[in-house]
């Protein structure tokens, strides 16, 4: 076999290329999130906070493309370059599916998948045509005062309303064989005011009503993942007041720009958000193992 030059390979990243990768990002902040997010855990506590490594292309020069490389595969390609690519694709075979899914900006994560497929296992679902939506201003609607950031002592319903939300979307419960991770994960996010809920009404018991949390996070973005109304609930007005509610709160604290990404068969979740306010600015797809 004849190998690429060394500068069409990709190669692993250390901590003196983060702020190069983070320019990558910052081409496009919003279509880059999931991967800038680790970048900047990693540049404040390190790599191995960050739960995986970022891949950069060109191995030689200026980077042009990264490759974030953890629980998730992240492809940030501004360009689109086919070589770029072609890089990530040839470390990721040599390194053997390790993670659970294939997200980012559509081309991007179609165009890995393309070349990993023929090895890899089956996908379970390729979901390959998700809007992705941002906000950087008031919400359109007036906020659900009820919304709230999430404490711990919400756990003992706020975690079964995570587990059915995760349920619902991805089509397994993430308690199996998780050895804790995703209750830590939850617990995390309300730990770091990264969780909103409304009860479905007022008293210590209130169960969950809505709820979203902010699943990435970077000094320019924040994501929303885990949109979920109680279904004896949807229908009664809950998900718009509550998404403006979530992006004020999200705006004062956390981020100028909300963002979030939905399947493209999704109508009402997207007439729902554009109501609050949010436009399209690009497509995401997610390959699912």
């Amino acid at each position: 076999m004849i190998r690429p030059p060394v500068r069409d390979e990709a190669r692993v990243l250390r901590a003196g290329d983060l702020a190069e990768a983070l320019a990558v990002c910052a081409v496009d902040p919003v279509a880059s999130v999931l991967a800038a997010a680790r970048l900047e855990v990693a540049r404040r506590s390190g790599l191995t906070a960050a739960g995986g490594e970022v891949w950069g292309y060109p191995a030689a020069g200026a980077l042009t493309a990264i490759c974030w490389a953890g629980a998730n595969l992240v492809p940030v390609v501004p360009d689109g370059s086919r070589a770029a690519l072609d890089a990530f694709a040839r470390r990721a075979l040599r390194h053997g599916r390790r993670s659970s899914s294939i997200v980012g900006e559509r081309a991007a994560a179609l165009g890995l998948w393309e070349r990993l497929a023929h090895a890899w296992p089956a996908a379970r679902e390729v979901r390959d045509e998700q809007p992705s939506l941002a906000i950087d201003g008031p919400p359109a609607v007036a906020p659900d005062p009820r919304v709230r950031r999430a404490v711990l002592r919400d756990m003992p319903v706020l975690l079964p309303a995570c587990v059915r939300m995760f349920t619902e979307e991805v089509g397994y419960s993430p308690m199996v064989a998780s050895g804790g991770a995703y209750e830590q994960r939850v617990r995390s996010l309300v730990r770091d005011e990264r969780s909103f809920v409304r009860p479905l009404h007022d008293g210590p018991s209130a169960g969950i009503g809505f709820k979203a949390e902010v699943g990435a996070l970077t000094s320019q973005v924040a994501q929303i993942q885990g949109v979920w109304v109680e279904p004896r609930v949807r229908g009664q007005g809950l998900s718009v007041p509550g998404m403006a509610a979530v992006v004020h709160h999200v705006r004062a604290a956390l981020a100028p720009v909300v963002s979030l990404y939905v399947n493209a068969w999704n109508e009402p979740a997207l007439r729902a958000y554009h109501r609050v306010g949010f436009e399209r600015v690009g497509t995401y797809a997610t390959i699912l193992f």
